[in-house]
């Protein structure tokens, strides 16, 4: 069942056990899950079934520190969250992701990639992907990866039809829960506005927030606020260690042969370290990806570079007699160090106009991931040089330590932490099953509980986590 309004949905009398916050890929596998299981669940959409500006400008926010997207354009607030501006770039976080590195504090999951494997076939089918293949070693540091370009799945498309039939599911849009009661035991209920304006406050059994990486902090840290400590009883790490993806064009490459490496459909290959080399070099995970250059660029780079780097346009000029096809352009996408000081809190000057604080993101790449950067494209250019396979040339501003550029990607859009999984609870908000510490009937959904970040795209591991989160709540939730 879907309605246009809370009002619509009292009026039905439908009943659920548990409530969720949110409609986009963590919101709707959950939901899926539950109702599958016999459970009468609802599902608070605070936007509508399509985008308008009138809903985005409740994200607007400020970030402080480095150059980041604004906060209204890089998440959506309608049906289906922000899957309606997904890619569909698809990889699972690394096993390696999941444990400690003993060079980066705070780092490390409470379960292993072995806690997910059991819901990727599920995982397949929600965001249509085939199996993904086995990583193939390039060298003892780097590795040919797998990332799968999938349909670009909009949850609240392709799952409309079977929610609206559903009789153990109601979906109810343009409903925004402002905020949580709690007695520090339990949610006691929530409050909404609906329609633009105030309509009162909703209980149920359970409450899964899933409003997304940046929403799901700023509503517990509000929450928190309203309630005394009574929805996040223990909040040192709430909002805290939120990571993102920075994403830079990182130089150019020159291959022997680019029929070496397996491509995509747009021949594009991805690259990634091995852990024996993030431990050597102490970096995090990494991800290079190739996107070929057409032929004639090959000449115009060879001519660039005679004068910069006359061995490098020496080894290229000897190859274009042979099998030399094309120049690469190399874009690097690479983990962010979990930092308690990169978070979200709550604007004290600024509210949307349901009177809850904006966002402030206090957002600032370290030193590590710096030498991640440029460490990560020496790995990968050694490679090429002792592989014989071709020739990296590094971007001059890395390599000069210069600021990182405006002009660049800058980052994934991918929001994560602020929620993070974890058993201490000073650095910890949620534990291995999603649960809020402390708390009996509070869980939370979503990309916002990772503890790293991986150098993947998070959607793939999203969903597996919901998944896994449907499973354990049809177990604890009678019906």
């Amino acid at each position: 069942m879907i309605f246009d309004s809370y009002e619509a949905f009292r009026a039905a009398n439908f009943k659920p056990k548990v409530c969720i916050l949110g409609s986009g890929p963590a919101g709707t596998t959950i939901a899926r899950k539950l109702g599958a299981a016999g459970i009468q669940v609802v599902v608070l959409e605070a936007g509508s079934r399509e985008f308008s500006d009138e809903s985005q400008d409740f994200y607007r926010g400020t970030t402080v520190g480095d150059f980041y997207f604004d906060l209204d354009i890089t998440r959506l607030r309608f049906m289906g969250g922000s899957s309606n501006h997904w890619a569909g770039w698809c990889r699972v976080l690394d096993k390696q992701d999941f444990e400690p590195k003993a060079w980066a504090p705070d780092t490390g999951w409470p379960i292993r990639r072995t806690d997910i494997e059991p819901y990727l076939a599920e995982v397949h089918d929600i965001l249509e992907l085939p199996d993904f293949r086995p990583d193939v070693p390039v060298s003892d540091d780097i590795r040919w990866v797998q990332l799968i370009k999938s349909p670009a799945v909009r949850f609240g498309e392709k799952f409309a039809d079977e929610l609206d039939k559903s009789r153990n599911i109601a979906v109810v849009l343009n409903t925004y829960a402002t905020e949580l009661a709690g007695d520090g035991k339990r949610v006691t209920g929530a409050k909404l506005w609906s329609n633009g304006q105030d309509a009162g406050a909703f209980s149920a059994d359970y409450f899964i927030v899933c409003t997304g990486g940046l929403e799901n902090s700023r509503l517990l840290l509000w929450s928190n606020q309203r309630s005394n400590g009574g929805v996040v009883p223990n909040a040192t790490a709430l909002g805290r260690y939120w990571m993102e993806h920075p994403t830079f064009e990182g130089g150019n490459a020159i291959l022997a042969n680019y029929s070496e490496f397996e491509v995509d459909a747009v021949n594009e290959a991805f690259f990634s370290p091995t852990l024996a080399a993030m431990e050597r070099l102490q970096i995090m995970n990494f991800g290079i990806r190739l996107i070929e250059t057409p032929y004639p660029g090959v000449k115009s780079l060879i001519a660039d570079l005679a004068c910069t780097a006359p061995d490098m346009a020496e080894w290229m000029s000897s190859k274009l007699s042979q099998n030399l096809r094309c120049a690469a352009q190399l874009y690097v996408a690479w983990e962010q160090a979990p930092l308690a000081s990169n978070q979200v809190e709550l604007s004290k000057t600024d509210v949307d106009h349901a009177g809850v604080p904006r966002i402030e993101l206090h957002w600032k790449k370290s030193e590590l991931e710096r030498r991640t950067l440029l460490e990560g494209l020496r790995l990968f250019g050694t490679t090429m040089i002792e592989k014989n396979l071709g020739r990296v040339r590094i971007a001059d501003w890395i390599t000069n330590g210069d600021d990182y550029p405006t002009t660049d990607e800058t980052a994934g859009h991918h929001h994560m932490g602020g929620t993070r999984m974890g058993t201490d609870v000073t650095k910890s908000v949620v534990d291995a099953n999603c649960k809020v510490h402390g708390m009996d009937n509070l869980y939370v959904g979503g990309s916002s509980v990772f503890c790293t970040s991986g150098e993947c795209n998070p959607t793939t591991t999203i969903t597996a986590l919901a998944c896994r989160l449907g499973d354990h709540l049809s177990k604890v939730v009678t019906v």
